[in-house]
């Protein structure tokens, strides 16, 4: 059964290069760690969250999204990537499951490559490899604005947004993926115009042993009748032990 009511704790947090990071930590079980879509505040994994069990969540605002502010200076991928450990170390883990969603989905490759004895097992959802990707046909602002089950989220903040989608137009992972050792699963959606499921059959090619899923639903995997499904995919792929016994083996 679904757990609804999870006590939650949030807190700020010093990352790399000194930005301010707002985190939550909320759950008991094992640590998974949730790297949000672009624009999007740590409030967007809810729905996900009430559909999954046993497991601590450890999710955050992205830098110039819902609290955290936008630092002076901006980041790169891999600047993101260091940031995401640092919200690991501040949650007091080692190693974590990670599931990366949309740019979060870029963030974790990054991650997975970087910091490899960091992420325990990986999932890549609605995301790409950045440059050398199949583009989507729908404007990428449109795809920018809050979904209408988001209405009460904070604004993200204008500048943080151009940065971001800078760092994202010179990165690519192509020369990185077959580098990741983490146990992967690629998730897709069928009909998503932000990001096509062929980018997700390009992501699973190349990371050794990766497992690929197409959902029947479009870019947006949070919402609340979709992020069950996710919920239910991820749930298999992280109990499934023989994934991370033939990573160690």
């Amino acid at each position: 059964m679904s757990d609804p009511v999870r006590p939650a704790v949030e807190y700020e947090v010093i990352g790399a290069r000194g930005v301010r990071v707002r985190m939550r930590v909320e759950g008991t079980g094992e640590p998974l760690l949730l790297l949000n879509g672009l624009a999007r505040p740590l409030e967007s994994w809810q729905p996900f969250a009430n559909a999954l069990t046993g497991r601590t969540l450890v999710s955050f605002d992205a830098l110039g999204s819902g609290r955290s502010p936008t630092p002076l200076l901006p980041l790169s991928i891999p600047g993101l990537a260091r940031v995401a450990v640092s919200v690991i170390d501040a949650a007091g883990l080692g190693a974590v499951d990670v599931l990366g969603f949309s740019y979060g989905g870029v963030v974790a490759q990054q991650l997975a490559t970087r910091s490899p004895s960091r992420v325990r097992r990986l999932v890549l959802a609605a995301t790409s490899c950045g440059v050398g990707a199949t583009p989507g046909s729908q404007d990428l602002l449109s795809s920018l604005r809050p979904p209408s089950w988001g209405a009460s989220w904070p604004r993200p903040d204008a500048r943080g947004l151009w940065w971001h989608t800078m760092a994202i137009s010179s990165w690519s992972s192509i020369g990185l993926l077959g580098l990741i050792q983490a146990p992967t699963l690629v998730v897709g959606g069928a009909y998503d115009r932000v990001v096509p499921p062929v980018n997700s059959s390009a992501l699973a090619s190349r990371i050794p042993g990766a497992q690929a899923t197409v959902l029947p639903a479009g870019h947006d995997l949070q919402r609340a009748d979709v992020a069950g499904l996710l919920a239910s995919e991820v749930q298999s792929f992280l109990t499934d032990r023989s994934m991370v016994a033939s990573a160690i083996g």
